[in-house]
């Protein structure tokens, strides 16, 4: 089962919004995935056995990173999937020519690929302590 670590409402506080559009939730879903394949797979907290942090501190700190992410999604105007990062090579209209490199076919080189600055400030919050959350304390998985 896929952990999704923060809900519509804790997007309506963080980004002041309400109503959240209607796909946050899914968006919510996609960012948690994010962060736990690219920062919390690498990373040492309490967990419970569904693998949530049990301290409140850790769960607020990763249901901001969330947040963040989907608010990062929403600012740059990115795909989650990447797939706006594609290359499409040369396009023309009219007179107007735009190209760019066909070599990025995974999508990685999307913003929406990216973690948000704001995602990872939360994660190096002060609050954060070692005893209870050490980021990039596990080096492989």
């Amino acid at each position: 089962m896929a952990r999704v670590y923060a809900t519509v409402a804790q997007y309506e506080a963080y980004t002041g919004t309400s109503p959240a559009p209607a796909d946050t939730g899914t968006q919510l879903a996609r960012a948690s995935r994010m962060l736990d394949r690219a920062v919390l797979r690498y990373s040492m907290y309490d967990t419970d056995g569904f693998g949530f942090p049990t301290n409140e501190v850790v769960a607020e700190a990763i249901a901001n990173a969330t947040c963040a992410q989907v608010a990062w999604w929403a600012d740059t105007g990115s795909n989650p999937s990447g797939a706006d990062a594609v290359g499409w090579g040369s396009v023309g209209i009219g007179s107007v020519q735009l190209s760019r490199s066909v070599t990025a076919v995974s999508g990685e080189d999307s913003p929406a690929r990216q973690l948000a600055p704001d995602a990872l400030d939360a994660l190096r919050s002060p609050d954060l302590t070692p005893g209870i959350f050490r980021m990039g304390a596990i080096t492989s998985c």
